[in-house]
């Protein structure tokens, strides 16, 4: 749905009071990794040995964007992703790294 099909079926009252909902009762996939967090640190805790740190719910739930890669890194990755997809590298060149991180040559 598209935001000017959203703004001509529901009135700013109801997506104010949607939003309020939202900040009462989150809902949605950060809502669902947190329960699925809950029962894996649970079940974790439960076998983990004693005098050991528990668990939290953090600790098993998917953290997407939080660590930055250099240019390296994410090289390695894309070397990775095209050998297993059968690709071959017909390129080996390096890219140049400025000081400001950006890469001049790709």
């Amino acid at each position: 749905m598209t935001v000017s099909e959203l703004l001509s079926r529901v009135s700013s009252r109801e997506l104010t009071e949607w939003q309020t909902y939202y900040e009462l009762e989150p809902f949605g996939e950060d809502r669902a990794d947190l329960r699925a967090g809950i029962v894996a640190s649970t079940v974790a805790n439960v076998s983990r040995k004693s005098g050991t740190k528990p668990y939290k719910a953090q600790d098993f739930m998917p953290k997407f964007g939080k660590e930055k890669q250099d240019w390296r890194e994410q090289l390695e990755m894309v070397k990775a992703i095209n050998a297993a997809l059968g690709g071959t590298n017909g390129d080996d060149r390096q890219p140049d790294s400025e000081p400001d991180g950006e890469n001049s040559q790709l």
